[in-house]
């Protein structure tokens, strides 16, 4: 059965499109703030670490489109320019920018794997599974960033909303497109 527009249910298909493309879109951000702060600095060690964890689920979304015959997202280039200029404009807003939108975007990853493992349930353990684990490291990427200044970063309430719709209208566009 496959997704048409007005189901209820998004399908496993969609989930892993969005789930690859959302993993991908962190490690281009990750790699925008690295290439604006290097590598030399604790901040930048500790965005090496979590960038190396979305690398994972990102390969293990990669891997899971090519078994099961999922379609990737068509705006995957679009995304790789997306993640990259947003990652590189908070880290030149400075470190603590770069935090808040680590912090905004694992906020929106959480309630989008939250929404996932619900529909999902026990219908697709390996989904789930992997899922469920990779919701646990978003939430410590989420919790490192607020326990590294996020929210002391300049108009932190306006700069988190605006990442985080656009988070969501990342997850809508990229299920569908």
């Amino acid at each position: 059965m496959s997704w048409k527009p007005g189901d209820r249910r998004e399908g496993t298909a969609a989930m892993i499109r969005v789930d690859q493309a959302g993993e991908y879109g962190a490690t281009r951000i990750y790699a925008g703030q690295l290439a604006v702060m290097g590598d030399r600095t604790p901040m930048a060690r500790m965005i090496n670490g979590m960038a190396n964890q979305e690398e994972r689920h990102r390969a293990f979304f990669d891997a899971m489109i090519a078994r099961r015959g999922v379609r990737p997202t068509a705006l995957q280039p679009f995304w790789n320019v997306a993640g990259f200029a947003l990652g590189a404009a908070t880290a030149a807003i400075g470190p603590a920018a770069a935090m808040a939108c680590t912090a905004a975007v694992e906020t929106e990853i959480d309630l989008h794997y939250q929404r996932q493992l619900t529909e999902l349930g026990d219908s697709d353990p390996e989904l789930s599974q992997a899922v469920a684990e990779f919701r646990e490291e978003e939430l410590e990427h989420r919790d490192t960033a607020l326990a590294h200044g996020a929210e002391t970063a300049v108009a932190y309430p306006l700069l988190s909303g605006m990442i985080r719709l656009g988070c969501r209208a990342a997850i809508a566009i990229s299920k569908r497109i």
